[in-house]
């Protein structure tokens, strides 16, 4: 692997979501007055990333200028390699299941395996060549990323870590990311994976369609869910030496390779608002009922890639973390339900407290749209009897991928040996209670 300058036990990053950051990590790097000079400082190359059409509106408009080493033209062809157990749009490798999913933990790698090694997909929708909908991967990773890169031109990937930290190093900085935070690489950025404690493994949304961005708050007001200066975009690194290295290239849902004489992470400077961005869900601020009843989960949604709809989703981002419930006559955990929106849960640590067994950290479920689903019968006995003083719920964080559209499985996640194929169990024990003329 190249030389780098990025030193890795000292990240400093900028605040803010969807800022326009200004960064280089050698002084007189950036050019003043014009984005693209006749001659760049230095004897670096200009060049600009546009994340959007030049021609959407100032506030959707994301794009950044970056001065580098070499120009990113400067490689040679791509050659399709194996996919290995990535799959993408359109899935139709089976056909739609009504059935209620859950899997335990995807199980790590026996031997040696990078992040592009460890990608294992669950399913998703839509289609990658006319960017909407999304897909949904994990990954199990036993090894750093080593003179090997990625980049994915079909979407911007969301990490939610659920075991181990990562060190993301981006073309604009490094990120350094553990269970708890989450972090948004835009779609055509390069990266590398390095593991800092162990291995690692973790939840992984590919969206095709329109960026993540702050969900709009409504009647809740000026503040609330999150806040875009928690938001840490990363500062100017670079990578520059000798060596081969092998670039990985997801394009039209299936994966390509180049060698390159270089590394691709030889950006000296940036700025602009096409940036890949971290986030800590401690500093989600919750809002939640003070009377009775308990509220829709979306207003605990963290990022939401909007539709041409208003209001409905391609996906959103939703996190139930820690949180005090204090509802009167309120039947705490989420009620039995259906619904229109497609879920893919996932839970990053603790107990979720709308199940008793069986979901755990590093574990999933699935349910797509009008899936009849709720508290399991252990929930349900304990919630409908629980004495109703102020409750902290602590020690946990679980999540949903939200969709529009059904969440069509991939084969492998159907067959897999870590699928719990009794799941339709949890609700076998309700007992039916109706009792005429009883009244409440």
């Amino acid at each position: 692997m190249p030389g780098s300058t990025a030193v890795t036990d000292d990240y400093r990053y900028q605040p803010g979501f969807g800022n326009e950051f200004v960064s280089e990590a050698v002084a007189g790097a950036l050019p003043a007055g014009h984005n693209s000079p006749q001659r760049a400082p230095l004897g670096l190359y200009a060049e600009q990333l546009s994340g959007t059409a030049f021609t959407q509106p100032r506030a959707a408009n994301r794009r950044t200028w970056v001065y580098r080493v070499m120009p990113s033209a400067a490689h040679p062809r791509f050659s399709r390699i194996g996919n290995g157990a990535l799959r993408a749009a359109p899935f139709d490798e089976i056909e739609p299941d009504p059935n209620r999913l859950r899997w335990d933990p995807l199980p790590l790698p026996d031997g040696p395996a990078d992040f592009i090694d460890g990608l294992y997909t669950m399913g998703g929708n839509g289609d990658t060549r006319t960017r909407s909908g999304m897909a949904i991967h994990l990954y199990a990773v036993t090894a750093s990323m080593a003179s090997r890169y990625f980049v994915d031109a079909d979407g911007e990937l969301l990490f939610v870590p659920q075991l181990g930290t990562l060190v993301l190093h981006t073309e604009l900085g490094p990120l350094r990311l553990g269970p708890g935070e989450i972090a948004v690489i835009p779609r055509g950025i390069r990266f590398r994976v390095e593991l800092l404690d162990g291995p690692a493994r973790g939840y992984l949304c590919e969206n095709y369609g329109a960026p993540f961005s702050l969900p709009e708050r409504g009647p809740i007001g000026a503040n609330g869910l999150a806040s875009e200066r928690d938001f840490l975009a990363p500062t100017a690194a670079f990578e520059q030496g000798g060596g081969t290295v092998q670039v990985v290239q997801k394009f039209g849902g299936n994966l390509w390779a180049a060698d390159y004489d270089h590394s691709p992470l030889d950006v000296v400077a940036w700025h602009g608002n096409y940036t890949p961005v971290k986030y800590d869900t401690a500093n989600f601020m919750v809002i939640g009922t003070v009377s009775f009843d308990h509220p829709d989960p979306s207003i605990y949604t963290v990022l939401t890639s909007p539709s041409e709809l208003p209001g409905l989703a391609n996906v959103d981002f939703v996190i139930f973390p820690p949180r005090w419930l204090v509802g009167e006559d309120t039947f705490r955990p989420p009620w039995f339900h259906r619904n229109i929106m497609s879920e893919f849960m996932g839970l990053v640590l603790g107990e979720y407290d709308a199940k008793a067994e069986g979901f755990r950290p590093g574990g999933a479920s699935l349910h797509n749209t009008f899936n009849a689903h709720g508290p399991d019968v252990d929930t349900f006995t304990r919630a409908s009897s629980a004495d109703l003083a102020p409750q902290k719920i602590s020690g946990t964080l679980a999540f949903m991928f939200e969709s529009r559209w059904m969440i069509i499985p991939t084969r492998q996640a159907m067959q897999a040996g870590h699928r719990q194929p009794d799941y339709d169990a949890v609700w076998a024990g309700l007992p039916q209670m109706f009792q005429p003329g009883s009244g409440t």
